[in-house]
């Protein structure tokens, strides 16, 4: 059992059961620090943050704490995305390659948009080894990517593209935008400052590192007495050092994810993995795209398409990369199998290595987000996040 802790925040009548959800996992999950977060469209009915942002030298986790969420990043950069959708630059259905000729290179001429949003593509893993310090260099970056031959025939299969999904968005936007903007710069103009987001692809200089929760691995006992879903086969493939699943993991070689609280990773644009932010700054943006506020750069043609409940995943549901059942659907992932979230078909959101978690609910108008610094197991799920979205769900 854990320590009791101190939850703050505020929280609307009616969603009680999430905040009493919120406690139990410091209780009884090994939560040292966290942060839920509920929006109703534009209002926030669940805000509250508890325990350390740094467990070693007991330093509370404040209002304004950030974390590093990983995949749940690309959330935000499939936002991006859509809102170059919006505006006309992309189309879905377009091949990549009549936007980035180069890309068309080694049989990639007909991917579309969308393939490479869905992780249909075959880009999981890169054939050359590329580093944190190589992905700064953009131009060099792109040369790289569009060299890479398919790992397998794309639109037939799906695998998970942990990183590289976000190196191909990001230097298609790069392509699109007029200004020529990064995506991360893309995300800072048009989302962060007018929602007032504190959320980052690509941490500026001038926010201290202070503000960002230092990540803990679970490690020894603490497996057992918090861990109900440990990735058994790719954990094979990662000990082994072999294997797509160990490919694409570790293709950029990005570091240790327990080590992510540094500027040399943070600082640099990584879309599909690289985001750091709270979880209020993740529900703000899944609450308005939910509740159709109209706050986002994203009309509401794309937000209804991003919301549909039956999509055009036409390919088997087995994840090559993650060795089960998932659903993915223009950038985010849709509820599959065991991995349910949202009342109904219609949400759609990302989850984070570890346990972070932001999606939206079209059903209920509601976005939620979660951040942590203690790195679960899981490959899709977590039981904390699970915890907390049940008791979401019971709020309805």
């Amino acid at each position: 059992m854990g320590e009791r802790v101190m939850v703050h925040g505020e929280v609307d009548g009616g969603f009680g059961a999430v905040a009493d959800a919120f406690r139990r996992n410091f209780a009884r999950h090994g939560e040292i620090g966290a942060a839920v977060a509920v929006f109703e469209g534009d209002r926030p009915v669940v805000d509250l943050w508890a325990g350390y942002r740094d467990r070693k030298r007991r330093v509370p986790w404040e209002r304004d704490t950030m974390a590093p969420v990983w995949s749940s990043t690309k959330g935000m950069t499939a936002f991006v995305v859509a809102s170059a959708v919006s505006r006309g630059l992309l189309d879905y259905e377009a091949p990549v390659a009549e936007y980035w000729p180069e890309f068309g290179a080694h049989g990639k001429e007909s991917i579309t948009v969308r393939q490479l949003l869905d992780h249909q593509a075959g880009l999981a893993a890169l054939d050359r080894t590329v580093r944190l310090t190589d992905m700064a260099d953009r131009d060099a970056l792109a040369v790289t990517l569009a060299a890479q031959k398919p790992l397998w025939r794309p639109g037939t299969r799906h695998g998970y593209h942990p990183i590289t999904a976000g190196l191909y968005q990001g230097e298609l936007i790069r392509r699109v935008d007029p200004a020529h903007r990064s995506l991360g710069r893309v995300f800072a103009e048009d989302f962060a400052a007018p929602l007032g987001l504190d959320f980052y692809i690509g941490l500026p200089e001038e926010v201290s590192l202070d503000r960002v929760a230092t990540l803990s691995a679970t490690e020894g006992l603490d497996v057992l007495r918090y861990e109900r879903d440990v990735p058994v086969r790719i954990g094979v493939q990662l000990y082994a050092k072999r294997g797509l699943s160990f490919r694409a993991l570790n293709s950029p070689q990005v570091g240790a994810p327990a080590r992510a609280t540094r500027r040399e990773f943070l600082s640099v644009e990584s879309p599909a993995a690289g985001g750091v932010g709270t979880a209020r700054s993740l529900a703000r943006v899944y609450g308005a795209a939910a509740g159709g506020t109209g706050e986002l750069p994203v009309d509401a043609a794309v937000l209804a398409r991003l919301a549909a409940a039956e999509t055009a995943d036409d390919v088997p549901a087995a994840d090559l990369v993650l060795l089960t059942d998932s659903r993915y659907h223009l950038g985010f992932r849709k509820s599959c199998g065991s991995f349910r979230f949202g009342s109904d078909k219609r949400a759609y959101g990302t989850t984070g290595y570890g346990g972070s978690f932001g999606f939206a609910d079209p059903a209920t108008g509601l976005g939620f987000g979660y951040v942590m610094n203690r790195l679960g197991m899981a490959v899709l799920d977590d039981v904390r996040s699970r915890n907390l979205r049940a008791a979401l769900l019971r709020c309805g």
